[in-house]
């Protein structure tokens, strides 16, 4: 029997798992993810009643194979969309209307982690939560995973690295693969820069009454880079109430990433309250938050590293294999490459 492992279960990584499970229906798939959920930064959270988005906030349709898969191939009950419009604003936090346009901002009742979740369901793959790897060995024409605990996964025919490209660098410098390749991509992996978020979330007992979604600073120059209201996600946020997701721009990120979490609260909601012109802002009722050291890559990985890795079997994917920081690329990305899997096997 064919067998595949799968290390990480990002919405690349569930995607690829759904095409090989599709095309070779006969083989074993094995994914192995270091967190307790699944789907990556396309991450959600619940809170009583209210559901929120705080990694990725919503999937566009920029892609037909991916709307394809989400609007007719998956079920689509539950998935829904904001129609609202995204604002701009600037240094100063003057706020102008729009940089949105006719296309759509899909999440789903329960949030983006059904997209992963929805994919996995839909296979016979085994999705092992809270497992680290910690070693990748390659035996020849096949590949084995070491886990943090020593337990050893494989052998498998094909292994697919989903973490992101600085993650997955340190496993390629660590695994035991004496190939040209190997470091190849390990270089190309570490190459590739990424930005840093920190992001706050803010709940309020009030209705905030404001005409777009969210907002957004596009030349990075204030500490904010986002805020969006998750109230315009239907079913996310009870009638009455207000949740903000709040993302602090690259350099503040890093500036501030290792601080007690209570200060960088603090700092964000008096921001955002300046931002949005509602002093009520400054003192959430409650809140969330989150690091996301490795968040959006700025460039994709050099091609050609990627290419002679997929020779010995070992696929990378992900967003920063497609080139682009957008959910609808990881999902793309993940299917090419689980064809291109299917087709080598």
């Amino acid at each position: 029997m064919t067998r595949i492992g799968v290390v990480g279960a990002g919405a690349a990584a569930a995607a690829a798992t759904y095409v090989l499970d599709g095309a070779l229906p006969s083989a074993g798939v094995t994914v192995l993810e270091k967190s307790r959920g699944v789907c990556g930064r396309a991450a959600t959270r619940r809170r009583g009643e209210v559901t929120y988005d705080y990694g990725a906030n919503y999937v566009t349709s920029d892609d037909e194979r991916v709307v394809e898969l989400l609007t007719e191939t998956l079920d689509a009950d539950g998935l829904v969309d904001v129609t609202e419009p995204i604002y701009t604003f600037d240094a100063d936090g003057d706020v102008s209307e729009g940089r949105d346009n006719d296309g759509h901002k899909w999440t789903y009742r329960e949030g983006l982690t059904q997209i992963a979740k929805r994919l996995f369901g839909e296979t016979d793959a085994t999705v092992h939560t809270e497992t680290r790897v910690e070693t990748l060995v390659c035996d020849g024409e096949q590949w084995r995973v070491v886990d943090a605990d020593g337990g050893e996964w494989g052998p498998f025919d094909a292994l697919l690295l989903n973490p992101p490209a600085p993650q997955s660098a340190e496993l390629l410098r660590d695994a035991e693969w004496e190939s040209e390749a190997r470091t190849a991509l390990a270089d190309a992996a570490e190459a590739v820069p990424y930005r840093t978020i920190w992001t706050a979330v803010l709940g309020y007992e009030f209705e905030l009454d404001r005409p777009y979604y969210a907002l957004i600073n596009p030349d990075r120059e204030h500490e904010i880079g986002w805020i969006a209201r998750e109230e315009c996600k239907p079913e996310h946020v009870p009638d009455g109430e207000t949740v903000l997701v709040v993302q602090a721009n690259p350099e503040w990120s890093v500036e501030y990433y290792d601080n007690d979490p209570t200060g960088n609260i603090y700092e964000l909601a008096h921001l955002t309250a300046d931002v949005i012109g509602h002093g009520g802002l400054a003192e959430p009722a409650w809140t969330d938050h989150q690091g996301w050291r490795y968040a959006l890559p700025d460039e994709g990985v050099r091609r050609g590293a990627v290419d002679d890795a997929a020779d010995a079997d070992l696929y990378a994917v992900g967003d920063w294999v497609a080139g682009e920081a957008r959910l609808h690329a990881a999902l793309r990305n993940g299917l090419d490459t689980g064809e291109r899997v299917a087709h080598s096997l």
